[in-house]
């Protein structure tokens, strides 16, 4: 859970080489390839649309991890 906090930190406040190092060192190999597309986009796509669509896709799938992996969802009995 750390690697999706860490990588939704360092998406939303643009510290890009955080992310970079995040994804080589993460064990979660989606999250890898969301964050290498996303990374790839922003520096050599010349469509605003598709750095967007990337940006969206890595938040996502930040979402998505976190609420399945947050222990609130588990019931205490």
């Amino acid at each position: 859970m750390p690697d999706y906090d860490k990588a939704l930190y360092y998406t939303i406040w643009g510290q890009w080489d955080n992310l970079f190092l995040l994804m080589s060192r993460t064990d979660d190999d989606l999250l890898a390839k969301k964050i290498e597309r996303f990374l790839y986009d922003y520096h050599h796509s010349s469509s605003q649309k598709n750095v967007e669509q990337s940006h969206n896709t890595l938040l996502y799938y930040l979402e998505h991890a976190l609420q399945i992996s947050s222990p609130w969802m588990y019931e205490i009995e």
